[in-house]
Order: structure tokens, then C-alpha cells, then sequence
């Protein structure tokens, strides 16, 4: 079972379609890469080649 992590100030902003966007910040407080290709990873994953 993964970890559930608290959601903190600076850990998302809403988007203008209303969509949750999570920032770099939550993404390294979360330790690991999730492979959605996030908008603001940090991991360096590419969905086009599934590499990082």
C-alpha cells in the first residue's frame, strides 16, 4: 500500500480548465515518479519514449 502524503501550501494550483496540477514540490516530497507524465516532474519522465 503507498503512502498517503498530507497535502500542503505549494504542493498544487488549480488549473483554468479546474483541473488539481501538483508542482515539483509535492512531486519530491512524494519520492518517486508515478509515470502519468506529470506536467511539473522532476524525475525527467517522457511519456513519448516511457523513459526518464
Amino acid at each position: 500500500m503507498k503512502e498517503i502524503i498530507p497535502i500542503e501550501e505549494g504542493d498544487f494550483y488549480w488549473s483554468k480548465e479546474g483541473y488539481r496540477v501538483f508542482t515539483k514540490q509535492f512531486h519530491l516530497k512524494r519520492g518517486y515518479c508515478c509515470e502519468s507524465g506529470c506536467k511539473h516532474c522532476p524525475y525527467g519522465y517522457d511519456p513519448k519514449t516511457n523513459t526518464r
